[in-house]
Formats: C-alpha cells, sequence, structure tokens
C-alpha cells in the first residue's frame, strides 16, 4: 500500500510533466512573498488569454521537469514557482508577464519554451516587444498587396490616360 504524500507527489509531478510536454509554450516565473490575491488576479487574466496556470513547489517540479527544456532554468529558482502553459499567442502571455514583473519587485522570470525553443529572461522580455500575431499577420498581407495594388493603380492609370486621348481626337474631329 502506497501512501498517500507519495500518491499526492506522484500525481503533482505527472500533472506538471503532462502540462510542460502537451503544450507549445511554457514560462516560469518565481515569485516570493506575494500574497495570494495577486496570484490569483493574474490566474483570472491568463485564464482569460486561455494559458493555465500551476503552482509547484519547487522539488517536485525538479523532478517533474527532468530531461525537459526547463531543466536548466529551474535549477536556480528560490522561493515559488509558477508554470504556465498554452497553446495560444505566446506573446500576448510575455506581454502580461513583463507587466506584472514591473509592477511587482517579487516576481521574476525565469524563461520558457516556445515552439520547442529555449527562452531565457531576456528572450521573454524581447518576445513581448513584438506585436500580436493577427497585428504581423495583417502587416504581412499588407506588404504582400502592395505591390499588386500598385500594379493595378499602374493599369488603371494608363487606360485612364488613353480614354482622356481617345475623347480628345474624338473632340478634334467633332465627335461628342
Amino acid at each position: 500500500m502506497m501512501k498517500v504524500g507519495k500518491v499526492y507527489r506522484e500525481n503533482i509531478t505527472k500533472i506538471l510533466r503532462n502540462g510542460i510536454e502537451k503544450q507549445e509554450n511554457v514560462f516560469v516565473v518565481n515569485f516570493i512573498n506575494t500574497p495570494s490575491s495577486v496570484i490569483c488576479t493574474l490566474r483570472k487574466v491568463l485564464q482569460q488569454k486561455k494559458a493555465k496556470v500551476f503552482l509547484s513547489r519547487n522539488s517536485l517540479a525538479r523532478v517533474a521537469i527532468k530531461g525537459t527544456l526547463l531543466a536548466s532554468i529551474t535549477e536556480k529558482i528560490e522561493g515559488q514557482t509558477l508554470f504556465i502553459w498554452t497553446n495560444a499567442d505566446p506573446v500576448e502571455i510575455s506581454k502580461i508577464l513583463i507587466k506584472l514583473t514591473e509592477k511587482n519587485q517579487n516576481f521574476a522570470i525565469r524563461g520558457g519554451v516556445v515552439n520547442s525553443q529555449l527562452l531565457g529572461k531576456d528572450d521573454v522580455k524581447r518576445l513581448s516587444d513584438l506585436p500580436a500575431k493577427e497585428v504581423l499577420v495583417a502587416q504581412l498581407l499588407g506588404t504582400l498587396q502592395s505591390p499588386m495594388t500598385r500594379l493595378a493603380r499602374t493599369l488603371n492609370g494608363k487606360t485612364v490616360e488613353l480614354l482622356s486621348i481617345l475623347k480628345q481626337i474624338s473632340e478634334k474631329r467633332g465627335g461628342n
């Protein structure tokens, strides 16, 4: 018969490992001496962005992520650790986390994994400086459409010039 504590620890490590392995984007945030109301507010904000927040003890986190890309990040953490995982846009999540760390000195971003790429805390900051995915797609479409739009305007301009010339010739000859 297994002890309750061991079953609990195994369950926690299983949840954490599944969350990290099955999601495209994972962020690790470390915090010290923070009221639970701040954590609850953060959870609500991140849930609206389709991200899940998991709070774990460091010892269980180290066991759960052994052998993953995040193992190097969690070696140096102190205090309590939040794992945020999502399949949504990582730029929005990183913006929320950067704002949080700017407002509250007790929070520290340790890094994360975005699309199987390990990010340090500086990389997360640079990620938050990017525009949202929808904005980037709109900029790309605008760039792709620009040459076609200019071509259409040029062709249309030449057609208008030709019609203007034909009308002037017709007026000189006494036509309508």
